[in-house]
């Protein structure tokens, strides 16, 4: 039980609190004992010093692994000369992560929060003022059945995730949910709702729903529809892009581009920020006051995030996402097709999901102790697998085995 060098473990961790959830925290978590006390890249150490390796990279958020060199001395530089002065003044930081991401993208221009939920706020914020520009007073977003877009209000009707939004009766009505993948439920509800939809919002693959990955050509399709009934396509990319399913963005496996996309997770490897990008006469919705954030776009999290894409540059991270998720997606077709009680083995990219014909969230426990490996459940039913871009081939292998033994 040893960690790594750089690690001075005589610092205080609060480790001996960590078996019990203190009281003064509402209860909105079930955590596990087990607390981390440092890390580097795919692997973690917790306060006892033993070492994990980590195949969810925090729910997707920490693509680079842990402790990249090369983020730990950005955010120190940074750290040391200004951290927020607010949007009310210049910040080239902020100027430079736009111009790099709407570079990657192709849209044109950027607004950045501190999450996911609340990038994909803005984007259903556009829709609405999309709808007021068309003179449309009682508008329609099309979302889809299973998908998940986060956790405020807004997001929630968005949303189809019945647990999480116990308790909240009164969500927005404005929405209008529809089978994923399905077109021909599509043109059915433009026949009956087209004057009233403004926009669709789409994940390209359905992550917290269960790893669903958009069929081979719907995206396109939709692209084409919103097109030629003037909606705005919304792409929530938040889990998909920034190379986690082997290209920057989900979408152009399908060679298309969205109106509005949303980005998060990976983008500030640990730091909260959030995005939303939009093209063409979406870009040009919001005007000064027509939205805003107080910490979104600070320069600690805007010059980290520009760190954070040079080094998925530098280190060919979203071709090792596609090589890496492809071995280790027929590596576990191999070992587990035939295996009783799995249904389905999914995936792009490092971005994986097994379906058990059961309820399998003890697995999580299960790996964690005594395997020493990092994973998730998501809709009770099915393991993720959302390891960081660093992930090497041994590494797979390694995953490909405990899975296998887990599931026996």
């Amino acid at each position: 039980m040893t960690y790594p060098t750089y690690f001075d473990p005589t610092v205080p961790s609060h480790a001996a609190q960590a078996a019990v959830r203190p009281a003064s925290l509402m209860r909105t978590y079930s955590p596990t004992t087990v607390e981390f006390v440092c890390g580097l890249g795919t692997r973690l150490w917790d306060s006892q010093g033993h070492e994990y390796l980590d195949a969810i990279a925090g729910v997707g958020v920490t693509a680079l692994g842990h402790s990249h060199p090369a983020v730990v001395e950005t955010i120190r530089q940074q750290a040391g000369q200004v951290l927020h002065v607010s949007n009310l003044y210049s910040n080239s930081w902020q100027t430079r992560l736009a111009e790099r991401l709407t570079g990657l993208s192709g849209m044109d221009r950027a607004f950045f929060g501190n999450s996911g939920a609340e990038a994909n706020e803005a984007a259903l914020k556009l829709a609405r003022l999309h709808a007021r520009r068309k003179g449309v007073e009682q508008p329609l977003i099309v979302v889809m059945e299973n998908a998940f877009h986060g956790r405020t209000l807004a997001t929630l009707s968005a949303s189809d995730a019945p647990s999480v939004s116990a308790g909240c009766a009164s969500l927005l009505s404005d929405y209008l949910k529809l089978p994923f993948g399905d077109l021909a439920a599509l043109e059915a509800a433009t026949r009956l709702y087209g004057e009233r939809i403004v926009a669709l919002l789409v994940e390209p693959i359905q992550g917290e729903g269960g790893v669903h990955v958009a069929p081979t050509g719907y995206l396109k399709a939709l692209r084409s529809h919103c097109s030629r009934h003037g909606w705005l396509l919304m792409l929530d990319e938040i889990q998909t892009g920034l190379g986690r399913t082997g290209q920057w963005f989900a979408f152009q496996h399908e060679g298309i581009r969205p109106d509005v996309l949303t980005l998060a997770k990976g983008l500030g490897n640990g730091l909260p920020i959030g995005a939303c990008l939009a093209m063409g006469d979406a870009a040009e919705l919001f005007t000064p006051g027509s939205h805003g954030s107080t910490f979104g776009g600070n320069p600690l999290v805007c010059r980290v995030a520009c760190t954070v894409l040079d080094l998925i540059e530098q280190e060919g991270l979203v071709t090792n996402a596609a090589r890496c998720g492809q071995t280790l997606l027929s590596g576990l077709k191999q070992a587990l097709t035939d295996r009783s009680g799995v249904r389905e083995i999914r995936g792009r990219g490092l971005m994986i999901g097994i379906e058990l014909d059961r309820p399998c969230k003890p697995l999580v426990l299960a790996a964690l102790h005594e395997h020493r490996l990092l994973i998730n459940v998501t809709r009770d039913y099915t393991i993720r697998l959302l390891p960081p871009l660093t992930l090497h081939a041994d590494e797979t292998q390694t995953i490909i085995h405990v899975l296998s033994a887990l599931i026996d």
